[in-house]
């Protein structure tokens, strides 16, 4: 018997779904922040047991890791990144200081910058000149990258980033920059912005060349150092991460470009979103995935998640394109506080995993939001099966007096207002990915993941007005599962700027032919050929004078026709107007090379019927009456398809907790997933959901 595993290294827990004939085992085990492999190599060990085997008897028979992590975007975080030093063109050298010249909050005049990743002693300027034709102005000073490698060796930098004027256009100078350091520093890590991002405005270019440098050294030592400890267990299959784009790639092309690390865990999300709601014949959705540490939303539409090329990492731009996904420190584990005038707030700070909330018993005494989960019953002492810990209520109440006391309210009352609190601000995050799209987040049905995210997903729901919900069988490891279904992804861009109606066909097929070229190298190289391999390219287009452009998917050769009026609509759909009789002009050209990958099939729910799932009732706090109530609790393993309930109802699961309130239907559907929809808006919940599948 062979397995496959998908693992997503989280900040609290770590996930795993190993898959294999019969055999489908949803694992999770503690984080370990200090080496997250350790983590990983337990976690194994651990589901090896539950199969009766030794690690190596397990590692052995594992045809496929598919692994995402935090240690890159932890080392941006921390700023614990390596030493890097940066080459700009001469007369650049602050670039990464003044930024694009915009303030990122424009109501917030006291808001200071970030404290940029290289120092400006470390920033070198290089001279030689050529322009935005590609004619070169002045030669490139060969001097120059030489004494900076002298600096640099001295400074003991490990990574070396090179950033220069117009490369997109020539890419001469940064080449030959490029080998230069290479040759003169061979172990440090070297990225030419050219190859790793050609499109034009500078400073996007330059921090996201940064940041790849920045990042380099620190993942290329983590998978060197894992890829070692799987060898040592006579791990024989492959290994590919998660990219940021929502592709997976091999640990090489990760070391590359290393950047496209950067938030690749929570970047499955939505492909395991799609896998779910394709059953009800569905392409759009919302997920929601609320773990420990941090709550993210994202969102699909037209079977596709919805990728930004404007990303942000720690205030830092991040230009390679990444699925859309807006993080806040929303978690089970986030600390509710009172600011210094009395005012309530829920995260960011996270109990994390250790100590981990109060009630779990490991040190923790700052009251958190799983803490509130648990006096107000949404959680059960008894309920929290993974690892067989017990929830220690008392503790919870302890945790959460002070805060009671200073809002003179019940310890009951104080909890309520953690979690409404919470809720509010993870509503506002799916605002973040929807109304800023021009999209209404009612028209979308709530996908919801993560081991806390099905005690909140209903109340997120009413804040918001969305009537449907779908909680998967395995909610709570939903992105390690969405490791597995997961295609190989690169993408590639090419500047070319000219007014759309002057564009030249031949050489936008050119560049396209090239980008293609290049994809199907990548992927031949990491095993994927013939009609495996799907190509898709697009164009960044704008009204001229515009600052910001749109991604319009195109087919090549251009129709100019068509591109444009794609164009019109996008910007109509996105704006609430567009211009069709204005110019349009185009930035540049992307493709896509995506390498299709097999699929594990979707868990199928327990049959038959289901009148020994309740386990009983247990007190649970009723927003309306404010107050704790007397409410059902069922078994969700053996809650059998077809079954439903009325709200109020929780139902438990061996990693994750559903809170039904009142008002609210839970049906099981033919894979086990819960569909909850709203019974409190009459004809208009009737027409949203028949338009959803749900009825």
């Amino acid at each position: 018997m062979s397995y496959r595993v998908g693992i997503d290294v989280g900040g609290t827990f770590t996930d795993f779904l190993l898959v294999g004939g019969d055999v489908r085992l949803v694992h999770k085990t503690s984080s370990t922040p200090d080496d997250p492999s350790r983590a990983l190599v337990t976690g194994l060990a651990e589901l090896a047991a539950r199969l009766d085997l030794t690690l190596e008897g397990l590692v052995a028979r594992l045809d496929l890791i598919v692994h995402g992590t935090t240690v890159t975007t932890n080392a941006v975080l921390t700023h614990s990144g390596a030493r890097t030093g940066l080459l700009v063109t001469e007369g650049f050298r602050d670039t990464l200081a003044l930024r694009d010249g915009t303030r990122e909050d424009p109501y917030d005049n006291r808001l200071a910058p970030p404290r940029p990743l290289v120092p400006r002693y470390l920033r070198l300027p290089v001279r030689g000149r050529i322009d935005y034709k590609g004619d070169e102005l002045a030669e490139l000073e060969s001097s120059d990258v030489r004494a900076a490698v002298a600096t640099f060796a001295a400074e003991g930098v490990e990574a070396v980033a090179i950033a220069f004027m117009h490369s997109p256009t020539e890419p001469a100078h940064e080449r030959r920059a490029h080998d230069l350091v290479a040759e003169l520093m061979p172990d440090a890590y070297v990225t030419a912005s050219s190859d790793l991002l050609p499109q034009v405005r500078y400073y996007d270019r330059t921090s996201t060349t940064v940041l790849n440098a920045y990042v380099g050294p620190i993942i290329s030592r983590y998978l060197n150092a894992l890829t070692r400890r799987l060898e040592e267990l006579a791990f024989a299959g492959t290994l590919l991460m998660m990219q940021s784009n929502g592709g997976v790639a091999t640990p090489a092309e990760i070391s590359r470009r290393a950047a496209l690390s950067l938030h690749s865990g929570p970047a499955s999300g939505p492909t395991a979103a799609l896998r779910q709601v394709a059953p009800y014949g569905l392409r759009d959705c919302i997920t929601v995935d609320m773990g420990g540490t941090s709550f993210d939303a994202a969102l699909v539409s037209g079977g596709e998640p919805l990728v930004r090329v404007d990303g942000i990492v720690d205030r830092w731009r991040l230009a390679l394109p990444m699925i859309d996904i807006h993080t806040i420190g929303a978690g089970g584990g986030s600390i509710a506080w009172l600011d210094d005038g009395g005012m309530l707030h829920v995260g960011p700070q996270s109990a994390g995993a250790q100590p981990g909330p109060a009630c779990y018993g490991r040190g923790g005494t700052q009251p958190t939001v799983t803490d509130a989960d648990l006096v107000l019953g949404y959680l059960g002492e008894e309920s929290f099966e993974h690892g067989g810990m017990r929830l220690d209520r008392d503790a919870a109440v302890r945790a959460l007096e002070p805060l009671a006391a200073a809002l003179e309210l019940s310890v009951e009352e104080a909890a309520a207002g953690v979690y409404d609190l919470v809720n509010v601000t993870m509503a506002t995050g799916v605002r973040h990915v929807s109304l800023l799209r021009g999209l209404d987040p009612r028209d979308f049905p709530l996908v919801v993941a993560g081991g806390a995210g099905p005690l909140h997903a209903a109340a997120i729901a009413r804040e918001l007005g969305v009537d449907a919900l779908l909680v998967p069988r395995e909610s709570s490891i939903f992105c390690a599962e969405g490791m597995l279904l997961s295609d190989f992804k690169h993408d590639y861009v090419r500047a070319y700027k000219a007014p759309l109606a002057a564009a030249d066909p031949a050489h936008l097929r050119a560049l396209a032919d090239e980008m293609s070229a290049a994809g199907r190298h990548t992927l031949a190289r990491e095993g994927v050929t013939g009609e495996a391999v799907e190509l898709r390219a697009s164009l960044d287009l704008r009204y001229i004078g515009q600052w910001h452009e749109l991604t319009v998917a195109a087919d090549l050769p251009l129709d100019v026709d068509a591109a444009e009026a794609a164009f019109h609509a996008e910007h109509d759909r996105l704006f609430g107007h567009a211009s069709p009789g204005a110019p349009v002009e185009v930035l540049a050209v992307r493709l896509s090379a995506l390498g299709r990958t097999e699929k594990p099939e979707l868990v199928r729910g327990p049959d038959g019927p289901h009148a020994d799932a309740r386990r009983g009732e247990r007190p649970v706090w009723d927003p309306v009456e404010r107050a704790l109530e007397p409410t059902p609790v069922w078994d969700g393993r053996t809650l059998a398809v077809s079954s439903t309930l009325a709200g109020a109802a929780i139902v438990e699961l061996a990693s994750t907790t559903i809170v039904v309130p009142r008002g609210f239907t839970l049906d099981v559907d033919a894979h086990g997933a819960f569909a909850i929809h709203s019974r409190e808006r009459g004809a208009e919940t009737a027409r949203r959901l028949e338009g959803v599948g749900f009825l």
